[in-house]
């Protein structure tokens, strides 16, 4: 049994390997279906960790929560249900992107409509799972990188949505980063240890110059963390590479919506999607990237 295993895997590791297309699709595929509990992971995470916080701060002032008891709410548990009339979502009605279509973007019970980011997201997924295991082809820097796809993806719409970028979620993926370095998955351990450290203290310097000269806190401590999770990953001689296109990328988005949308200057706008954009981009194409610059700028 265990001999015919070793068979059949050697036989589709080497199909994968051979055909990086397929290998592609299939985890495009994949991606597609964790883009829809990545949705769960978006919407439910910052309300479970709101209740969290409303237990401790109740514990700690020895105060009995006000209301009835809440519900139990995690990632599992309740299913998907219609906010309006409650109808639990199918497995038919829960295909990525395929089902929203279907159902014309409505509840298939009370006709209400669904938010286009939800077949978004799954789209969005299944799209950079595809092109980071076209990228980095049949092997371990693939499949973990594709992880790391997917938590950045669910710590920018979080960051967009709440402006928090949550602990239980960075952390642990920082220490994963610093894990896979000691087996040499992507740097050495001590550029993952001196990328997780530099991308702390890089920001966090820039927000104590900031907060000095103006009073203001320009960003927040999850952003510092982040970058620290970038640094663990790719190393620090990636972190000039990532600060510079992710400043290039809020700068953009951060004119573009004040020109098009009233956003006034003291308006906050959340760094971690640009972060998260920038460390992607170059997890995948860091050292084009910094060909190009060089190039441009006439250093070469």
């Amino acid at each position: 049994m265990l001999e015919t295993f070793h068979i059949q895997w050697l036989f589709f590791s080497n199909l994968l390997t051979e055909q990086p297309l397929i290998f592609a699709i299939v985890y495009g595929i994949f991606g597609l279906l964790v883009g829809s509990f990545l949705n769960v992971v978006i919407y439910r995470f910052p309300l479970m960790m709101q209740r969290q916080w409303y237990q401790e701060c109740c514990d700690y002032l020895g105060l009995e929560p006000e209301g009835p008891p809440t519900p139990t709410l995690n990632l599992v548990y309740p299913r998907s249900r219609c906010p309006v009339c409650q109808h639990p979502i199918t497995a038919l009605e829960n295909i990525p992107v395929i089902s929203y279509l279907f159902l014309q973007g409505k509840c298939r019970q009370c006709r209400t409509k669904i938010s286009w980011r939800y077949p978004l997201i799954e789209l969005l997924t299944g799209i950079l799972t595809f092109i980071t295991a076209w990228q980095l082809g049949f092997g371990w820097p693939a499949f973990w990188a594709v992880i790391l796809t997917w938590v950045l993806i669910s710590l920018s719409f979080i960051d967009l949505d709440t402006m928090y970028l949550p602990d239980d979620i960075v952390l642990p993926t920082l220490w994963l980063g610093l894990l896979l370095s000691v087996f040499n998955i992507y740097i050495d351990v001590v550029s993952s240890v001196l990328g997780a450290i530099a991308g702390y203290l890089s920001l966090w310097l820039v927000y104590q110059v900031f907060k000095l000269l103006t009073g203001k806190e320009g960003m927040g401590y999850g952003d510092f963390k982040l970058l620290a999770l970038l640094g663990a990953w790719i190393g620090w001689q990636s972190l000039p590479t990532i600060i510079l296109l992710s400043s290039l990328l809020g700068s953009v988005v951060g004119i573009s919506l004040m020109l098009f949308q009233n956003h006034g200057r003291n308006t906050p706008i959340p760094f971690g999607p640009y972060l998260a954009g920038a460390g992607w981009l170059t997890l995948l194409w860091g050292e084009p990237i910094n060909t190009f610059y060089v190039t441009w700028i006439g250093l070469n």
